[in-house]
């Protein structure tokens, strides 16, 4: 499965030469040619136009792993992302040259049990835009298949269309917590992430939402973009119990549902502690590999812990949302910038340095 992009250089017959980021060591990224495959009957080449980093991109840069994937071998990087198609494979009825498309960055087997079953996000032969071995898709042009590119409504942009593969997050993770108008959410952890889970929260009806956080300015994003209120807490475990009370207080009524968007042995003994009984706890973030939580409390209570992975069927609905205005994720797109070998080191340093930066966004 190959991407790759043009524009940096012209090959003896005159053809543009596909250029992409290449993951090729810890902190080094280089601006490098990178062939595109044959064009299936079924797949479209797509020029990028918008490209986000996201914290797993950061994770390869600065370990070359990200939780059990390894970077053996050099790898083009990126995965939210939104191009204009410029060439369509000879069995395309769905989409035309100049379509301007968000891409859903995983292709599943379609014959395995969890494809048959539906929740083709669980395929074990999934192969994901930047996710080892598969390369990824900060390139000026992508093969993809056609199936896995949404159209974008007229009012929403190529950045608003990369967009939606983090808030697919925020999606598949209310559909699994079954978020509804009755359904007091509680967030914890306010980075791109968390935000875009209070944004899908809120389209689904939650009537109120805290959103807690050790940063006061992602707070204030956060309070900002909608959160009913915030609670500022610290890394300290032994901080667990005052700040559920200070976050009860600040719902006024029980959390039905936690989220935690961080990932961490205190933000799960959290989520544990303030969910009422009865109650769930999504975990959304993976921060650690491994926890220690207080799970046989919350087994007394009969508070469900279920989990997520990527996502599935979301796209359609996340251009609805943005289409429609119930959603707005412009906000978190703090940063921009080109594709250059400088401007590609700048965005990933300004990316992993955190601080005012919330989504860095590429514009090819």
């Amino acid at each position: 499965m190959g991407k790759g992009g043009m524009s940096h250089g012209e090959t003896k017959d005159g053809s543009e030469v596909n250029m992409a980021a290449w993951l090729v060591g810890i902190n080094n990224l280089k601006i490098q040619p990178f062939e595109l495959p044959p064009l299936g009957p079924y797949d479209v080449r797509v020029q990028m136009k918008a490209v986000g980093i996201c914290g797993s991109d950061v994770h390869y840069l600065k370990t070359m792993r990200c939780a059990d994937f390894v970077v053996e071998e050099p790898m083009v990087i990126g995965h939210e992302c939104a191009g204009i198609i410029q060439e369509v494979g000879s069995e395309v009825k769905t989409l035309v040259a100049g379509d301007r498309v968000a891409l859903e960055p995983g292709i599943s087997c379609w014959r395995c049990n969890q494809c048959k079953e539906g929740r083709y996000n669980l395929c074990p032969e999934m192969k994901f835009f930047a996710t080892p071995p598969v390369h990824g898709s900060l390139a000026n042009q992508v093969v993809h298949p056609a199936d896995l590119c949404f159209k974008l409504p007229d009012n929403v942009s190529l950045e608003e269309g990369a967009m939606c593969e983090p808030l697919s997050v925020g999606v598949h993770a209310c559909r699994r917590a079954n978020i509804g108008p009755e359904t007091n959410v509680l967030i914890l952890g306010a980075g791109p992430i968390g935000l875009v889970t209070m944004l899908a929260a809120r389209a689904f009806g939650a009537p109120r939402i805290v959103i807690t956080d050790v940063d006061d300015y992602r707070l204030s994003v956060a309070k900002k973009l909608g959160a009913d209120d915030i609670v500022k807490v610290s890394t300290n475990m032994q901080d667990v119990a005052q700040e559920v009370e200070q976050i009860q207080k600040a719902m006024g009524d029980g959390v039905e549902v936690s989220f935690d968007c961080a990932g961490f042995n205190k933000t799960m003994s959290t989520a544990l502690s303030a969910t009422r009984s009865g109650g769930k706890v999504c975990l959304v973030g993976m921060g650690h590999n491994e926890m220690t939580v207080p799970l046989t409390p919350a087994a007394a209570r009969e508070v469900d812990v279920i989990g997520i992975f990527r996502y599935k069927n979301t796209w359609p609905l996340c251009l609805e949302f943005l289409r429609s205005g119930k959603i707005d994720v412009k906000p978190l797109i703090t940063h921009r910038f080109g594709f250059s070998q400088k401007e590609v080191e700048e965005a990933f340093e300004t990316s992993a340095r955190g601080s005012t930066a919330i989504k860095v966004m590429f514009n090819l």
